[in-house]
């Protein structure tokens, strides 16, 4: 117990070496001394609360928040001293408020608990005792051999022992961890590869020893002892022996592995990052707006207890006949005195602070959030997905965003890329019917390859063919065979896999050319050049990493080659700028300049090249090779001098350039806008002079829109000294558009990060929003105002670390136009409306001691000022927060100027804020002294002359302010449901019902009951009620009469569209309020009525029939937005392979 307090502390790490043994099948040493490790178990932990930390820490939590604090001091206060209101009224309304809080976030809690346990729960194999135990995967430790099958994912870090492939390899998936799509190979060693069933692997004996866990995916290293024969052999691993929890096996049957790192020391779990607190534009207004109403009431208190003691300087004020002072009142202290005197008009006056505020926007987020789910338009069929909500707190920030950053490569092409244009030998050719065409020769080209190529030619397909990592797939690869079994035809079930789209798009390219990969293993690939099989034998493969930007292999030819002049042949392929400095002949110049074209036309580019090993060259290679791949220490920066010293003296042979649409797909360059361009910067200087020139170019050309474009060494440069100018370029194009950037630099995610804090800290604040799909995206998104995960191709990590997820990019429009718009303009008159409500409430309490001698007598019965915020005033304001809609959905996405005209939070500046709350003064004053008029100077308002008394003149104050305010926001909703209505009406009938049963019985529990027969009273007295209506359209009038005038003089946008809709139409939330498998029944007479009413209405909508057909096609990457973007939208770099 004591060390895993010293742990939690950090005084004792649980680590204190920098590697760990762990030896296999848990087989320990027999010697007495030896003391194994302790690691961590393999449970997964992403819940907050434990069932004996929940009421502890979550009340820790709340009382962090200003507003709950403030009330608990103001309960204590009340509950010290003598008070004018009794501590419920303060305490009831903060354990409501704490309560309904706490179930929330318990209900948030326990959700991910539950998928907590159903990952830890998951069922497992692991080899113990000499059998196959089933187990759950919380009970995997350290050191046990799990057996993994197709199709299923790694329960834990694993180094691959074995698999049902003789040469122990396997093919996995890593989309869940770093966003690739493609398979990758892993190995195993060759002395437990042939271990591939449970009694082979029980006489195992072997040892581990590795690094610590540490969160970078691509590294480890680590060596394993296998003895055999009492002799010990040893091999080093490193990242391609090691199987990644979360990531799935394919292709493979099954696999054995020992676990290394479990629980929350995988790779996986020391990715997670602490997601931080994000606060919406609104959250931070509404905290603005409590200061200011915390100042309103300290100077009324302090004012009122100045002026109680400026009117006592009168001896017959200060004590009355009526009202005599104990000796103890006489001689207490007076600062003591000042003081309670302060705290109790404090109290008095604490209801303008809204405290049920807080709970209803807790209320709205979390109620809202649902209707995002259950809009059928942000549903896809094809995947069975719909939209989900992570974070319900951001549901107003979709309403404000201003930037929009997405992974445009993989989110919007979906990673299906196709060859288009090619450069060998100093000429360009195209893909035209699957024939190689130099460029200009269009006509006459028959379908299908051509078997007369020229040697440039077809040396240049078969290193394309040959320089990859691509796998192949049959149907029948469930166990172990000949990978080249099917080399004798090239079959419609074989199917290619890589590690990269541009790996697999050349391939199969060369295969329609007539040079066909037909196998590839460990030891060896196969081509079919025009019908011809040729075998070569795999040497080496230099493994591609994000600093060379290259990868290479080594082969030997087969026997009777012509065109490779040497046994041994190197093939290399890479980034223009990793290739070109090492070549020393063919077209180097000329490639240079179609490399530069193709980029130009948005393609990606690759360049190939080769260089022929003699006898003595290969073997001083390959001894290099073995010695740095053997070594244990520092092997990464010797396999790096290894491989620059191989990669030199290259041939050029030429490029080639694949289309993935980027541009095209995200719809933001058109013919009509100035494309700027931010490329090949080589240093920092020729980086900032080339920024000057395209911010004078911005500021000089008469053109609408700009579009940058910038690669991604560039980027490096301008973000690096140069931050101010190139955010100043970039707010001023319509859209940037980053390429050809280093993988490392998508996988690390340090400059995209750096873009996004950037724009988030600038003087202006925008709201920013990333969107992505692979877990490379995560920082990104988790950087950004609100984050977008895609539901894609490229795993569920930026899904799980998203505040929202949607199925296809194209329904970000909807999420932004309409949605954001309605959660938006809800929550801002939600907001105002508290702050409104309570001025009306607080301010006759303020006045009405001018006329009781500040005596702190209360205005209201206790019971009202408890039940006003939480039952009067509640529901009506809730039920709008939910359904208003100021505009036809349709209509916002048919207009996105519509969603320029709330950014900014131009709906909650303080000139909005100062309306509200001088319309609280002003109808409050109104109240108070409407009544006064009417009962004041003895005025008898009784048949039999009797008169009311101060509990019914307050009681007349709280039902006109009762009244007026439910009216007011009646009169702030437009959009009607039956639930508006309900509420509405509802509460002002439970207001009078609850009022005559509260005044109308006497209730043996309570100590005093002044309210008895008052309401009655009040209500028999014909004045009274003519004085409230006339106080009620005093109040209203105004406000009517001002909408009209500006509704018809000075419309805003939003009221001209309304136009559109001024007839009844069922509403995108009407739909909303059923789920699913309720909503699809009643859609398709919604969908009727709904098209019959905007083509009536004149709108330019496209029918659910059309949207279907386009969604049938496979039309799905449509624009962000219909028409011009409502502001810039910055889009990070596509990945460079």
């Amino acid at each position: 117990m004591i060390r895993w307090i010293r742990q939690q502390l950090g005084f004792d790490p649980p680590h204190q070496s920098d590697t760990r043994t762990v030896y296999i099948a848990n087989k320990f040493p027999h010697h007495g001394h030896y003391i194994p490790q302790r690691f961590a178990d393999n449970r997964i932990i992403s819940s907050k609360y434990t069932v004996w930390n929940f009421i502890p820490k979550n009340l820790f939590e709340q009382f962090r928040r200003i507003a709950n604090f403030y009330f608990l001091i103001i309960f204590l206060v009340q509950l010290m001293i003598d008070t004018p209101t009794s501590p419920i009224t303060s305490g009831l309304p903060l354990f409501f408020v704490i309560t309904v809080t706490a179930i929330k976030q318990g209900y948030e809690d326990w959700l991910r608990h539950k998928a907590d346990n159903e990952v830890n729960g998951a069922p497992v194999f692991v080899v113990r005792s000499g059998s196959l135990v089933q187990t759950r995967s919380k009970n995997i430790r350290v050191g046990d051999i799990v057996r993994v099958a197709k199709d299923e994912t790694f329960p834990a870090d694993l180094v691959l022992l074995s698999s049902d492939r003789a040469e122990g390899t396997c093919h996995i998936t890593t989309t869940s961890l770093d966003g690739e799509t493609n398979l990758k190979t892993h190995f195993a060693v060759p002395e437990t590869a042939v271990l591939q069933t449970v009694s082979r692997l029980e006489s195992l004996q072997a040892v581990v020893e590795c690094q610590q866990p540490e969160a970078d995916l691509y590294r480890f290293v680590g060596r394993i002892t296998v003895t055999q024969q009492e002799e010990e052999i040893v091999r080093p691993l490193g990242p391609e022996n090691l199987l990644l929890r979360g990531a799935r096996l394919k292709n493979t049957r099954e696999i054995f592995g020992v676990a290394v790192y479990t629980g929350m020391e995988a790779k996986m779990a020391l990715n997670y990052k602490c997601k931080s607190q994000k606060r919406s534009a609104v959250e931070k207004s509404m905290n603005t707006f409590l200061i200011i109403y915390l100042g309103i009431l300290l100077f009324e208190a302090i004012l009122s207890t100045i002026l109680k003691y400026a009117w006592q300087a009168e001896t017959k004020w200060n004590e009355p006949f009526y009202n005599q002072k104990t000796e103890k009142e006489r001689n207490s202290s007076q600062i003591l005195t000042f003081i309670s005197d302060f705290l109790a008009f404090l109290v008095l006056y604490n209801f303008i602070i809204p405290i049920s505020l807080y709970v209803t926007v807790e209320l709205q987020k979390f109620l809202g959030s649902f209707f995002i789910g259950w809009d059928l338009d942000l549903y896809h069929e094809e995947s069975d997905q719909k939209a989900q909500v992570n974070t319900s707190d951001l549901n107003e920030e979709l309403g404000q965003v201003e930037y929009v950053f997405t992974d445009k490569t993989g989110t919007l092409t979906e990673n299906e890329m196709r060859f288009r244009e090619c450069s060998i030998n100093g000429i360009k050719y195209q893909e035209i019917n699957g024939k190689l065409v130099p460029e200009g020769m269009t006509e006459g080209t028959p379908d299908g390859p051509v078997s007369c190529l020229n040697r440039e030619e077809e040396l240049f397909l078969k290193a394309v063919s040959l320089c990859h990592t691509v796998q192949i797939s049959y149907d029948q690869t469930d166990g172990p065979g000949d990978p080249f079994s099917h080399a004798n035809g090239f079959t419609p079930q074989m199917e290619y896999y890589a590690s990269s789209p541009d790996e697999k798009a050349l391939v199969e390219a060369t295969k329609r050319m007539g040079v066909t990969l037909t196998g590839s293993s460990v030891e060896g690939m196969e081509i079919k050049t025009f019908g011809k099989t040729e075998k070569y034998k795999l040497l080496h493969v230099l493994e591609f990493d994000a600093n060379r930007r290259r990868m290479s292999v080594i082969l030997q030819k087969p026997s009777g080659m012509c065109i490779l002049t040497r046994e041994k042949v190197m093939f290399t392929k890479g980034a223009e700028s990793a290739i070109l400095p090492y070549t020393t002949s063919g077209e180097i110049e000329k490639t240079r300049v179609h490399v530069d074209e193709f980029a130009m036309k948005g393609l990606r580019t690759l360049v190939v090249a080769c260089r022929n090993f003699s006898v003595d060259e290969y073997q001083d290679v390959d001894r290099r090779l073995h010695e740095a791949r053997t070594a244990l220490q520092h092997r990464e920066e010797r396999l790096a001098e290894v491989f620059n010293f191989i990669e030199k003296d290259l041939e050029m042979l030429g490029a080639t350039g694949v289309e993935d649409n980027v541009s095209l797909s995200c719809g933001h360059f058109h013919r009509t806008m100035n494309i700027l361009e931010l490329v090949q910067q080589k240093s920092d200087s020729e980086c900032a002079e080339q920024l000057r020139r395209l911010a004078r170019r911005i500021k000089e050309d008469h053109v609408i829109q700009h579009g940058l474009v910038v690669d991604g060494a560039s980027l490096s440069l301008a973000l690096r000294e140069h931050e101010k100018l190139f955010m100043e370029v970039c707010k001023n194009c319509s859209a940037v558009l980053c390429c050809r950037m280093a993988p490392l630099q998508k996988a690390k995610a340090s400059d995209l990060v750096h873009v996004v804090r950037l724009f988030k800290t600038s003087p202006e604040k925008p709201i920013t929003l990333a969107i992505g799909d692979g877990a490379n995206d995560v920082s990104m998104i988790q950087e950004a105002h609100v984050g977008i995960g895609i539901m894609g191709k490229e795993g569920r990590q930026a899904v799980r670390n998203s505040d929202y997820a949607i199925a296809r990019f194209r329904f970000l429009s909807k999420l932004l136009l309409v949605h954001g718009h309605f959660y938006y303009i809800r929550i801002t008159t939600l907001v105002q409306y508290f702050f409104y409500k309570n001025v009306c409430f607080i301010t006759p309490q303020f006045l009405y001691q001018f006329f009781c001698l500040f005596s702190q007598q209360t205005l209201y019965d206790s019971v009202y000022l408890t039940l006003y915020n939480i039952s009067f005033t509640s529901l009506p304001i809730l039920v709008y927060s939910l359904f208003e809609q100021l505009v036809h959905p349709h209509v916002l996405q048919s207009k996105p100027a519509l969603y320029r005209d709330i950014s900014k939070n131009s709906l909650l500046s303080f000139k909005t804020f100062l309306y509200w709350t001088l319309l609280g003064f002003c109808h409050a004053f109104v109240f108070f002294f409407g009544s006064y008029i009417l009962m004041g100077e003895d005025t008898t308002l009784m048949g039999n002359g009797q008169m009311f008394g101060n509990w019914t003149f307050g009681t007349l104050v709280f039902t006109v302010m009762v009244i007026t305010v439910t009216l007011k926001l009646a009169l702030e909703t437009r959009f009607w449901t039956w639930m508006n209505h309900f509420v509405t009406w509802g509460s002002i009938a439970f207001y009078f019902i609850f009022s005559l049963f509260y005044g109308g019985i006497i209730w043996p529990f309570l100590h005093t009951q002044d309210m008895y027969f008052v309401f009655v009273q009040l209500l028999s007295s014909g004045s009274a009620w003519f004085a409230i209506i006339i106080m009620i359209i005093t109040c209203l009038f105004p406000d009517v009469i001002k909408k009209v005038f500006f509704r018809h003089l000075h419309p805003t946008n939003t009221q001209k569209s309304q136009m559109y809709t001024n007839r009844e139409a069922i509403g995108d939330d009407f739909i909303a309020l059923q789920p699913l498998s309720r909503a699809k029944n009643p859609l398709g007479k919604i969908r009727i009525r709904l098209s019959f009413q905007m083509e009536e209405a004149k709108i330019s909508v496209s029918s659910e029939y059309d949207t279907a057909q386009i969604r049938s096609t496979g039309e799905d990457n449509r624009p962000l937005i219909a028409a011009s973007p409502p502001s810039p939208l910055v889009q990070p770099p596509a990945p460079y392979p």
